[in-house]
């Protein structure tokens, strides 16, 4: 409770600033949006290197608009392989931040800071809680990316092999949305969730857009993108 009370205290803190709490947010949740990151070294760059084909998550089928349901760029490599990089960077974080909660922590904020033995995500220890909200957040990340995909399809947005399109709401919104209900949904309670960051929250999904292009021109020049968006 006094964990509680001190950060609350601290995100009220106008001395800090509403930007410095909106740095916390993205620090917290960095390791679910970078589940994107991971689907691009698991879907693309490791079997590109390693030499293997991706296991495509719509076959190839068409829909009725003659367009693919998804396209050649979303893979269950890349999905299952995205959520799983968030499990690993869930449990760094925790590595590297846990036990923050003076009102100079922030922005390095531990996610799972508030999780306890209670939690249904408390799978044998504080790693294993850490891995499973990472997992199950890359998760939610990876369906909102996959639910941009079809709606970009349907608009007639191609990505078939290295082909890609533009659609910038498209290709943030979904994602960003789907994190977001997923944590108030299955994670309400914890340090993710917590009352005193709501605006900010909702400030970093409005920065979501421009946060993801910037990480698009990072992997493009990294080599793990075909293309910078």
């Amino acid at each position: 409770m006094e964990t509680v009370q001190t950060l609350s205290q601290s995100f009220n803190d106008s001395s800090w600033g509403f930007a410095l709490n909106i740095a916390t947010v993205l620090i917290m949740y960095g390791p679910f949006y970078l589940a994107n990151t991971g689907a691009m070294l698991f879907g693309k760059w490791i079997p590109d290197r390693l030499g293997f084909d991706s296991l495509v998550i719509d076959r190839g089928r068409t829909l009725g608009d003659g367009f693919r349901v998804l396209g050649d760029g979303k893979t269950w490599n890349g999905f299952l392989g995205g959520a799983f990089f968030s499990g690993i960077l869930a449990i760094l974080s925790h590595n590297f931040f846990r036990g923050r909660s003076e009102s100079g922590s922030r922005p390095f904020i531990d996610p799972t800071l508030w999780a306890s033995q209670d939690d249904w995500f408390w799978i044998g220890n504080e790693w294993g809680a850490a891995f499973t909200m990472g997992f199950t957040l890359g998760i939610a990340c990876m369906s909102g990316d996959l639910i941009g995909s079809f709606f970009k399809r349907r608009k007639g947005h191609k990505r078939e092999g290295s082909e890609s399109s533009q659609a910038p709401l498209l290709d943030t919104m979904t994602f960003a949305v789907t994190i977001f209900m997923a944590s108030f949904i299955l994670f309400d309670g914890q340090i993710i969730t917590s009352p005193d960051l709501v605006d900010e929250i909702l400030a970093l999904l409005v920065l979501t857009p421009v946060i993801h292009r910037a990480a698009n021109i990072l992997g493009y020049k990294l080599g793990l993108k075909s293309v910078p968006y």
